[in-house]
């Protein structure tokens, strides 16, 4: 989002609507739109910043004491605000992270930033971050997770539970291309619903996974909404498993 000046309005105007049904979760980055998206989600919550939990994220470059601040800052003034609700590194790289940390903790003083997080870290990485100083104050790690990519549920999942550490769960729909799959639409239409919709309430179950679906439409944000109105049975969340099995063995982290 942000990227086509002329999806713009229609964009705004889904976020907004959005905020109406009580989607009060924004999820957005430097990196989309090279800022871009940033500048649409403050447009849409002017007026609203105080209904929304709002989440950026930042480069791995940016991943200093010094260039986080100044990328905070930056992505303060594209959205319009003068907080971030949560704050997470975009994914690891060579920036040592007890160094990203403490750049983390100095935002959180000065109240640029109410919590922080990680993102696209694996197990190994979020057993270290956990064990460097501030790791203990992790709020999330963002992943790809969806139905037909569970492999974090092998070991990253439960170790983020014993950790007490909510999964925030990207491409919850794996970017639409899960919806043909036959026992998918089936379930769905013992509902009622769309299958996008039976994806989502398939993550939705667990009240510790958070799923940021992308909608740049009014349409498809009223259907996001009806996920939460939707659950899943027993029986219907085994049909699920046969056709999307969970993992057999350890694999290594998956990511767009």
């Amino acid at each position: 989002m942000g990227e086509d000046p002329a999806a713009r309005s229609g964009e705004i105007a889904a976020l907004r609507l959005g905020l109406d049904l009580g989607m009060t979760l924004i999820d957005t980055a430097e990196m989309y739109g090279d800022g871009g998206s940033e500048e649409l989600v403050g447009a849409a919550i002017a007026g609203r910043r105080d209904e929304v939990y709002l989440v950026s994220k930042f480069y791995p470059h940016h991943a200093t004491a010094k260039l986080v601040a100044r990328a905070c800052e930056d992505s303060l003034r594209r959205l319009s605000t003068d907080r971030l609700d949560l704050y997470l590194l975009h994914w690891p790289r060579e920036t040592p992270l007890s160094e990203t940390l403490e750049g983390l903790h100095s935002l959180q003083r000065a109240g640029k930033i109410l919590e922080y997080g990680v993102s696209n870290f694996d197990t190994g990485a979020m057993h270290a971050a956990l064990e460097t100083a501030g790791g203990s104050a992790i709020a999330t790690n963002q992943v790809l997770y969806n139905l037909s990519r569970r492999g974090v549920e092998w070991d990253l999942l439960p170790a983020l539970r014993e950790a007490d550490i909510p999964l925030m769960a990207y491409s919850p729909v794996e970017q639409g291309r899960i919806l043909n799959q036959p026992v998918l639409r089936s379930v769905a239409s013992r509902h009622s619903t769309t299958a996008a919709q039976v994806a989502l309430a398939w993550l939705l179950r667990s009240p510790d996974i958070f799923a940021i679906p992308k909608a740049a439409t009014a349409e498809h944000v009223r259907e996001n909404r009806g996920a939460l109105e939707l659950t899943l049975t027993a029986a219907e969340l085994a049909e699920l498993d046969r056709a999307f099995p969970p993992p057999t063995r350890k694999r290594a982290l998956e990511m767009f």
